[in-house]
């Protein structure tokens, strides 16, 4: 054997090029990434799941995405994939999502679950009233039976919680009670999404004319697809003219819709389910007289993208330790 600067090795060959291809790893469940020898940065998308829903929508999981470095050639990372939310009764609060997340070297990137979407409260507000907070808030709901006083309804939940930079999703919107003499049924708030609100119920607290609509996702940078859209607010199964909320793009489930099943609803009483790994939030289930069946929010998805990158080899003599112990170690050494 040659030596090569005081390593002793293969005879290097001059102005060999070493390369990789472009490549994306996409998981729909936990797994581990492990790098490809020149990658030192990625670019990421990690999408949470999303919330279920009661009578208000689900909020969608949290949506993170950017680069990030990574530690040496041949590291594994921990990728987590969250599930989706479960349903609850009318009278109960639906559960938030699971965080969803990628260990890379500098610190792990956690997308938060979606908030759960409220239930219907007999006599007054409270907290089963209260859209969950999330990576994007769940759809608030409203009282049933005796109603509160005038002005009062069910908020939505908070979202971009806990805070990130940017914004990882955004608010639920509000209920309407649907106390107007001639309107009396209430409409719930639709869940947030990655990239919009959700929207109020209303026109305003105490008029229902319409359910609130789900916040639309945002597009991955690294596949055709929209992730993490919020779930569509539902409307009284009493009352036709009451109008369903659509459901946001990315993932966000159809509403109950009431009698004679307005447009966009997805059944008179019944809820979808937020999208298999698009983190989108569950659409609410009409309430009132013949509650309908809520539903469980999407399971959340990662997204890895490495780019395609080519290194040129140094001269015979003078590779530095780095390169022979990185290139052996990915059985890349120049033959």
């Amino acid at each position: 054997m040659a030596s090569n600067g005081g390593i002793i090795g293969k005879e290097n060959v001059a102005s060999k090029v070493l390369s990789q291809s472009a490549r994306t790893t996409t998981f729909t469940s936990d797994g581990n990434l492990t790098a490809q020898p020149l990658s030192t940065t990625v670019t990421y998308v990690v999408v949470a799941g999303g919330g279920g829903s009661s009578t208000g929508a689900g909020g969608a999981g949290g949506f993170r995405t950017g680069p990030v470095a990574l530690g040496p050639p041949g590291s594994e990372y921990a990728v987590v994939v969250g599930g989706g939310g479960a349903s609850a009764v009318e009278a109960a609060h639906a559960t938030n999502g699971e965080d969803s997340s990628f260990a890379a070297a500098p610190g792990t990137i956690t997308s938060a679950g979606g908030g759960g979407g409220a239930g219907n409260a007999p006599g007054g507000v409270g907290p089963i009233t209260e859209g969950g907070d999330g990576g994007s808030g769940g759809g608030g709901a409203g009282t049933s039976n005796t109603r509160g006083p005038p002005g009062t309804y069910g908020t939505g939940g908070s979202g971009n919680t806990p805070s990130t930079s940017p914004a990882q999703g955004s608010d639920g919107g509000n209920d309407a009670r649907g106390d107007h003499p001639s309107i009396g049924f209430g409409a719930t708030g639709g869940g947030g999404g990655a990239s919009a609100v959700g929207t109020n119920a209303g026109p305003d607290a105490d008029l229902a004319t319409s359910a609130g609509n789900g916040g639309n996702g945002s597009p991955s940078p690294i596949s055709p697809a929209t992730y993490a859209g919020g779930g569509a607010g539902a409307a009284d199964t009493r009352n036709s003219s009451t109008v369903v909320g659509t459901a946001g793009s990315g993932g966000g489930g159809r509403a109950g819709g009431g009698v004679g099943t307005p447009p966009n609803a997805y059944h008179p009483k019944n809820g979808e389910a937020g999208g298999t790994n698009t983190g989108g939030g569950a659409g609410g289930a009409a309430y009132d007289s013949g509650s309908g069946t809520a539903a469980a929010g999407g399971s959340g998805i990662v997204e890895i993208l490495e780019a395609a990158l080519s290194d040129q080899s140094r001269a015979n003599g003078i590779w530095t330790m780095n390169d022979v112990y990185e290139y052996e170690l990915a059985d890349e050494w120049p033959t």
